[in-house]
């Protein structure tokens, strides 16, 4: 019979993955508690066909933290369309999200849409399609969006409705209407002050020009511009940049109480020269070797220091080297021995390690690689697994997996950029 994954799992939210013994995913789900919903696998006493061929054919359960269980949901479609594991069915096929879209047709426009297939820029994706159609019927009333293919001298109804922007007008106003459209964009950006600016720009302009009726409507949404952001922000609210922006962060269940005593426990863990308050950690993101990113975060004293948090955008590589690629950016990050921390943690095994080691010899180093959660460093040279129960097992691999998913939320971004 089964036995439950030797890999403790936490009471926290996020995605579980079933591996076979080659380590290719076989199944992903989502979960409000890990440890209670992997659980439930294994205690079925009538479990179905599918249940007892996947716990039959797995070798491991691995799991990616999340914030709240919207973020598992995106991050489990997500993935499953990445992967397509064989005993995943319903979000295999097809597609699960949706994304506004701002094209770049001679007239571009804002639409909806479910695969990232036009050119243009690209907002979401958004789980909860409800959401996302309120939120573009929304911007197309607000800023007066809607193009129709009537050619009305005087314009239609809807144009005298206030319904269409009038491109079915012979003297239609692209400059007033582009303005528009860019407006909408800045408020899916959440920019405010460049939203401000904008408005300020073009009113300028028209005031310029004695076009004192243009410069008053565009006016109205300046006076109105906290509201236009509030109504976003309450009555469509969704993690919609989840995906992007996603990044685990430190489980509830780790506090340092005594920063002395956490740094002189992993300065005796590791066989350290000196007690370990800072800890910068490494890891490398890319899909297919394409968009080559890498990411390095601080924890000091068992915090994250954010303002010591960098991004790295790949510059020597356009093929995955997951070495060569560590390689490049701890030497850029430290060119000034000074900013070297106390321990530096690479996310990947024995082979990265030494590849980093080679780098910045006289840098203290460490690795931990995800299987099994195993510890590579001078002290541990053919690893040993760390313990989620222990002060410094939560803390380096709550190091860790922030470092993976700060990685994670930039090459999502310049996926998202196309650049």
């Amino acid at each position: 019979m089964p036995k439950l994954p030797q890999k403790p799992l936490p009471d926290l939210p996020g995605i579980y993955l079933f591996k076979d013994a080659t380590g290719t995913v076989i199944y992903i789900g989502k979960a409000k508690s890990l440890k209670k919903r992997v659980a439930t696998y294994f205690q079925q006493s009538d479990k179905d066909w599918k249940v007892a061929a996947l716990l039959d054919e797995h070798a491991e359960v691995d799991y990616i933290l999340t914030k709240n269980e919207t973020e598992a949901l995106l991050l489990e479609a997500e993935l499953i369309q990445k992967y397509k594991p064989k005993y995943n069915v319903l979000l295999k096929t097809g597609q699960p999200f949706v994304y506004i879209l701002f094209t770049r047709d001679p007239l571009p426009t804002m639409k909806i849409v479910r695969n990232k297939k036009e050119k243009g820029t690209y907002f979401g994706p958004f789980l909860h399609k409800g959401h996302a159609r309120g939120m573009y019927q929304y911007l197309m009333r607000t800023f007066c969006l809607n193009l129709c293919n009537t050619h009305i001298a005087n314009g239609c109804l809807d144009y005298h409705l206030g319904n269409c922007a009038g491109n079915c007008r012979p003297d239609f106003e692209l400059t007033a209407y582009l303005t528009r459209l860019q407006l909408a964009q800045q408020v899916l950006e959440k920019n405010h002050a460049a939203f401000k600016k904008t408005v300020q720009q073009q009113i300028a302009a028209y005031s310029s020009n004695k076009e004192f009726e243009k410069a008053r409507n565009l006016a109205g949404y300046l006076q109105n511009i906290d509201t236009i952001f509030a109504t976003i922000a309450t009555r469509y609210h969704e993690s919609k940049y989840a995906v992007e922006e996603f990044v685990a962060t430190t489980p509830t269940s780790y506090v340092a109480t005594d920063t002395d005593t956490l740094a002189h426990m992993l300065q005796k863990f590791f066989d350290a020269p000196h007690a370990i308050h800072t800890i910068d950690c490494f890891d490398i993101s890319h899909f297919q070797s394409h968009y080559i990113v890498g990411a390095c975060i601080r924890f000091t004293d068992g915090k994250p220091d954010k303002n010591k948090f960098r991004r790295f955008k790949i510059k020597t590589l356009d093929t995955q080297n997951d070495y060569a690629a560590l390689q490049e950016i701890t030497s850029r990050r430290y060119k000034d021995v000074a900013q070297l921390p106390d321990l530096v943690l690479i996310d990947g095994g024995k082979g990265q390690l030494g590849a980093t080691q080679a780098i910045i010899p006289h840098a203290f180093c460490a690795s931990l690689a995800k299987r099994e959660e195993t510890i590579f460093s001078d002290k541990y040279p053919q690893g040993v697994i760390v313990d989620l129960h222990t002060e410094i097992g939560r803390l380096l691999i709550a190091l860790r997996d922030y470092a993976h998913h700060f990685a994670i939320s930039y090459h999502k971004l310049r996926r998202h950029r196309g650049s």
